[in-house]
């Protein structure tokens, strides 16, 4: 693995990336470091590229904040809508995977008001666990954004028992448990791990885990790279946080399949496999695999992925810039990719990395001000409405996740490591 320097020094419980050398006079809103004569009518590109980055980062932060109280406030549990605006206007569902996102930028942040926020998405997760139907430990893939007072308000809006989105509530649900030692949530995180041990474990050809169940109940028989990226870092800040051993075991399950999906010729990770469990998908290429697996594993034998995404993935159209999801459709920039290969690029920190990494949250930053449907503080999904390459769509809607990896991104924060590899103390 590449030598980082520091990434992130705390004034307080607030992140701010490190831009003078002998002061923090950035992160309390000076204009000028402390001793410069010439003043504040002198302020460095350095210390205006600071303040913009901030103020972003912070409207991010209010947007994220709006959508969790957009239909109740305090500490009363819910889940958060995942889109507003734009195409998506009427779709209310609260995806699973874009709440645990937010509980992961709560987090990141750190302030006692984050904690709170975090809490509440938190207690929702494990909410609807209690009162799933099942009663096994799952969660679905979305739920309607009531605020959770009754179990009758738990209302399933996609039944799927997906393994990624489960994997990222669980992780989420360990970071919760890490910084507050409130027991429930580890109790929750293992719940659900023990249903993707027994429900997804899978031993054909180089095993891993399978992608779940269909909203109808029948099992997916594809294992996805990204889904086993996932596990491994969900099992791997579990073992650490219950002291069972038993969940690194898991854990390199899921790295033995990842292993066996990495294409070494074209230095790029297959998507997974076919129902078989076994033939890889050659054809189908997004982004996330290639991003997700340096930040999980920051393996020097795999460090070629996120490369790939720069230069396969890469758009340059109607003034926004960034990459697609997927080879089969570049017309379009899709932000929250753009925002995660930004964080996995800073924690590769090979040459050049830190400097297409700025470029792409610039990117990111341009979209928050000018991106259609915006309100100036959420971040789009896509800059125009896009192919996933596998029968859905990204459209240009303010979107939770996308929000959530820009300030993971800028906070230099990987959520796929317990704490974020952050200084957090518990």
């Amino acid at each position: 693995m590449a030598r980082r320097e520091p990434r992130v020094a705390r004034l307080g419980s607030f992140p701010v990336k490190r831009l003078c050398a002998a002061t923090v006079c950035v992160a309390i809103g000076l204009t000028a470091c402390s001793g410069d004569p010439r003043g504040a009518a002198f302020e460095s590109p350095a210390l205006s590229a600071a303040r913009d980055t901030n103020e972003s980062t912070a409207k991010a932060y209010e947007f994220l904040q709006l959508m969790l109280d957009e239909y109740t406030s305090g500490s009363t549990p819910r889940l958060v809508q995942s889109f507003d605006g734009g195409p998506l206007k009427k779709f209310t569902d609260a995806v699973t995977y874009d709440d645990a996102l937010f509980v992961d930028a709560a987090m990141t942040r750190g302030t006692a008001a984050d904690v709170r926020r975090a809490k509440v998405i938190g207690n929702a997760f494990l909410y609807v666990q209690k009162y799933d139907k099942a009663g096994d430990g799952r969660l679905r893939a979305a739920y309607a954004p009531k605020p959770l007072r009754a179990p009758g308000d738990v209302v399933v809006d996609d039944n799927t028992s997906d393994v990624g989105n489960m994997a990222w509530v669980g992780q989420a649900l360990v970071q919760l448990y890490a910084v507050t030692s409130e027991r429930a949530y580890l109790n929750g995180a293992l719940a659900i791990a023990n249903w993707l041990q027994t429900s997804t474990y899978d031993a054909r050809g180089h095993g891993g885990y399978t992608g779940g169940y269909t909203a109808a109940g029948k099992k997916i028989e594809w294992k996805s790279t990204e889904h086993n990226i996932d596990i491994y870092a969900f099992f791997t800040m579990l073992a650490t946080e219950s002291g069972s051993s038993a969940w690194t075991t898991h854990a390199a399950w899921a790295e033995t399949f990842v292993a066996s999906m990495w294409d070494a010729d074209a230095g790029r990770f297959y998507v997974g496999t076919t129902n078989d469990g076994i033939t890889p998908n050659k054809s189908f290429k997004p982004e996330d695999v290639n991003s997700w697996s340096y930040l999980a594993f920051e393996n020097p034998q795999w460090a070629r992925a996120p490369g790939w995404d720069v230069t396969n993935l890469a758009v340059d159209e109607n003034g926004f810039g960034g990459v697609s999801f997927c080879t089969g459709d570049r017309s379009g920039v899709w932000f929250e990719g753009t925002a995660h290969l930004a964080d996995a690029l800073e924690y590769r920190n090979e040459t050049g990395d830190a400097a297409q990494a700025a470029t792409y949250l610039d990117d990111v930053r341009y979209a928050q001000a000018n991106g259609p449907n915006g309100d100036g503080r959420g971040i789009i999904a896509a800059s125009k409405t896009i192919s996933d390459c596998d029968g859905d769509r990204y459209f240009p809607s303010l979107h939770v996740g996308a929000t959530a990896w820009y300030v993971l991104a800028e906070q230099q924060a990987n959520p796929f490591r317990l704490h974020f590899g952050l200084p957090f103390k518990r």
